[in-house]
């Protein structure tokens, strides 16, 4: 892909991957986004949210936990936290058992 100036720009994969829960509600197990750049997290999500739309999508994104790469992103704010390209994001819903 080219930019405005005519610049090939490589065009890179962030890959979402959903557990239990979220991989009933969106039905598959996991999604590939195309990106030429960064993404923060609440881009990303908002993304997700827009591939599968729905309040049971919705409410269970909204109570995952997430990995980024194989690091909990625990309470940090999704608009601050930056996913690269070629990067893994693991989402987690609770769930019980041991």
């Amino acid at each position: 892909m080219q930019d405005a100036a005519g610049t090939d720009r490589a065009v890179e994969t962030i890959t979402v991957r959903y557990w239990a829960g979220a991989r009933a509600a969106a039905g598959i197990a996991e999604d590939a986004f195309d990106t030429e750049q960064a993404l923060t997290l609440a881009d990303l999500l908002e993304q997700v949210l827009q591939r599968h739309p729905g309040d049971r999508m919705a409410r269970t994104v909204a109570a995952c936990s997430v990995l980024l790469g194989d690091q909990p992103v625990r309470t940090q704010d999704p608009a601050a936290v930056v996913v690269r390209p070629g990067a893994v994001v693991e989402l987690l819903p609770p769930f019980a058992g041991g």
